[in-house]
């Protein structure tokens, strides 16, 4: 995206430099890095993140309208609505596929968005690893709105943790450690201080959770400090838990209780801001996006749309050539879109064939604020069909990593 840099880091790239980086990066949490980290960062000029940025900003005019949560009064499906939810969602993830327009011109378009956290503290961690193998210029940053390491691991300890002691203050998943983004809460709990607790671990006393603490490393499996959850740092996902064994899901029934806890953000976020907002959003980086039960009669170029089931993650279920047939087997339609595709771009040259990209860019929304603030980014290439491992198998130059911005 900056061809200089491109070409730069193209040519001074060696198997021997990468090796060297993934070994560091895996190294400082030994087990826990379980998918593809790509060869190279993105480079991203101002006029390509001014037009992210914008584009961001213009559909957060819409999430803070004071109508949102009568948009998305149907987003939350019955059966996982969560008591208790908050005014705004602390964490937005805003993902954008750079992708060519009918005038050869790169562009972002949104491909989707989420009220949920990321990778906040891996994504902290894999620049700084970076640049010790691969050295930018000064004038590149992958923190947004002035943000540096320091400050933005501040910020996000603030929001996570509240006025709450961090023992009180937990990262809630299902098998935690077992995830393929393990790496990021290993992270977690060393950054912001507070420990990953599986849904099975939690133990339910009235309406107030606990869980063993086992803060000591000689403490056994069970064994340690009974300790109040006053607050939970939220990374569980309730279509996943739905896939889990009726043990699981059964427990995962006690977060549908009246709780005194606090949710950071508010599991609701996570269908409020979501593909579910897509047909309320009309700016040209956002591709045309319907309600399938809104559509009288099927587009005569349905070749030219993506077909998504609104409640599903990592990609499942995405029809991408999409048939009138396809529409027809379709039995809950309000419960889908039918989405105008997009053209990625293959703009990030690379040793064989070009990669393409995305971009997920981070906001944070502190509470008390009146509009959350970008604070940092990943970005995902692949030379597959879509994003995601599956797509990229035995292919090189794929996988996670993130961008430097020109500041």
């Amino acid at each position: 995206m900056i061809p200089a840099l491109r070409k730069a880091f193209n040519e001074n790239f060696t198997q021997e430099k990468y090796q060297a980086f993934l070994n560091e990066l895996s190294n400082v949490y030994p087990g826990q890095l379980d998918f593809r980290v790509c060869e190279t960062p993105v480079f991203i000029d101002q006029s390509f993140k001014k037009k992210i940025l914008e584009s961001c900003e213009k559909i957060v005019d819409l999430i803070v309208d004071p109508q949102f949560k009568e948009f998305t009064k149907n987003a939350v499906p019955h059966h996982v609505k969560v008591p208790n939810e908050n005014d705004h969602s602390h964490f937005i993830a805003f993902d954008f596929g750079v992708c060519v327009n009918d005038k050869d011109e790169y562009e972002p378009q949104l491909i989707e968005m989420q009220g949920f956290p990321s990778m906040f503290a891996f994504q902290a961690l894999i620049p700084e690893v970076s640049r010790k193998h691969f050295p930018v210029p000064e004038y590149l940053d992958c923190y947004l709105h002035g943000y540096t390491k320091e400050s933005y691991l501040q910020l996000l300890k603030e929001i996570v943790i509240g006025n709450h002691d961090p023992e009180n203050v937990i990262l809630l998943e299902i098998f935690p450690r077992q995830q393929k983004t393990r790496v990021d809460f290993f992270a977690t709990e060393e950054y912001l201080g507070i420990k990953m607790v599986c849904l099975t671990e939690l133990i339910k006393e009235g309406d107030k959770l606990y869980y063993i603490n086992n803060s000591r490393p000689d403490d056994p499996p069970g064994q340690g400090k009974k300790t109040h959850v006053k607050r939970i740092y939220n990374r569980l996902i309730f279509d996943d838990l739905q896939q889990q064994s009726p043990e699981v899901q059964k427990k995962g029934k006690i977060l549908l209780e009246e709780l005194d806890v606090e949710w950071v953000p508010h599991p609701n976020w996570f269908y409020r801001i979501s593909k579910y907002t897509l047909p309320f959003i009309h700016h040209p980086h956002v591709p045309e996006t319907f309600f399938l039960n809104d559509i009288k009669q099927p587009p005569t170029d349905l070749e030219n749309y993506v077909l998504k089931p609104l409640f599903s993650f990592a990609g499942q279920g995405v029809i991408i050539d999409v048939t009138a047939a396809d529409l027809e087997k379709v039995k809950d339609p309000e419960n889908w879109i039918l989405q105008r595709k997009v053209k990625y771009a293959d703009v990030i040259q690379t040793p064989d064939i070009p990669a393409k990209v995305e971009i997920r860019i981070f906001y944070f929304w502190k509470e008390g604020e009146a509009r959350p603030v970008p604070a940092n980014n990943l970005a995902r290439l692949s030379k597959g069909k879509m994003i995601g491992v599956r797509y990229n198998k035995d292919k090189d130059w794929v996988g996670g990593s993130f961008c430097w911005f020109e500041k």
